[in-house]
């Protein structure tokens, strides 16, 4: 369980960093907008994962 954990969240930081400069440096609020909430998606679909019974 610990190890779904680690990993989900290095997941989540490593798409966060990827993702990140592109809307610093492009300066796209609507871009902006569509990658938090994809992350926000992720988040939620990692804890969903989290909570299943495997």
């Amino acid at each position: 369980m610990l190890s779904k954990i680690l990993f989900g969240v290095i997941g989540v930081i490593l798409m966060a960093a990827f993702l990140l400069p592109v809307v610093f440096k492009l300066k796209e609020v609507s871009l902006g907008i569509v990658i938090v909430l994809g992350l926000a998606l992720m988040i939620t679909d990692m804890v969903q994962s989290l909570r299943s019974n495997d």
